[in-house]
């Protein structure tokens, strides 16, 4: 066996942690190390999306996948400018997306797959499937040997839904949520209800940003001390996985 990186890559976000990438309201990661090179959400805008991922010496051509969580625009309005550079890829929506997204997308000349229920993309990789009415939304699911990554775009849904979802479609250990967990108008009170059922779920490692207001972060700061982890824009978090060394087999 070897060890082997899964690393996120903030591209797009309003918290800011790399000075020298361009912040915006909306958010966007890489994720690299597994199978196939995934795009979560496309920011607000393409032409930051783009200017952030050449100063992070990320290459648009490199990604295989395209993931869009929900409809809202500070998460799909970076997609068409991507597209253009990048075209030949994979882009999952959410099965709501109105027919013109998806249209755009294989105009574009991607391939594009709505999706409503759960759904493996590629080896270790699975999307919940639509949660919520108003506001449907999909996040993604990365398994490891340390248990699963589970990343949210905004989580409409309710974040604490999304994860008993994900842990539904993939049981086991939860090792890390983190996107936009959208509790900038809730009060202390909810935050902390927040907090202890996804303690009560078991997820060992979170990171909040986007959507989930100041306050709200400043609790799961709290609450999770060392096992929290700061993803602004230009973050980097690296999960260390042990795979099997081609040698071996030999």
């Amino acid at each position: 066996m070897t060890p082997s990186d899964i690393k996120i890559t903030v591209l797009y976000n309003n918290f800011l942690t790399d000075q020298n990438l361009t912040s915006a309201w909306g958010m966007s990661c890489l994720l690299e190390g597994m199978e196939k090179v995934i795009l979560f959400d496309t920011g607000g805008d393409g032409h930051t999306l783009l200017s952030n991922m050449k100063k992070l010496g990320k290459v648009p051509l490199n990604v295989e996948v395209v993931v869009l969580s929900h409809i809202h625009g500070d998460h799909t309005g970076g997609l068409a400018e991507f597209l253009i550079t990048a075209s030949d890829v994979e882009v999952y929506m959410p099965r709501s997306f109105p027919s013109k997204f998806q249209r755009l997308a294989e105009k574009l000349g991607a391939h594009a797959t709505r999706v409503g229920e759960p759904k493996q993309i590629f080896k270790d990789v699975y999307l919940t499937g639509e949660l919520g009415d108003s506001i449907p939304e999909q996040a993604l699911i990365i398994m490891t040997p340390k248990g699963s990554i589970i990343i949210t775009g905004c989580a409409h849904p309710g974040v604490v839904d999304i994860v008993a979802r994900a842990k539904d479609v993939c049981p086991g250990e939860v090792y890390l949520v983190t996107g936009g967990f959208h509790l900038m108008a809730s009060s202390d009170q909810e935050i902390k209800r927040i907090i202890k059922e996804l303690k009560t779920l078991g997820v060992r490692k979170i990171g909040p940003s986007h959507c989930t207001g100041e306050r709200s972060i400043e609790l799961f700061k709290k609450a999770w001390k060392e096992d929290y982890t700061d993803l602004g824009c230009g973050s980097v978090f690296n999960v260390e996985v042990l795979r099997p060394n081609p040698r071996d087999s030999h």
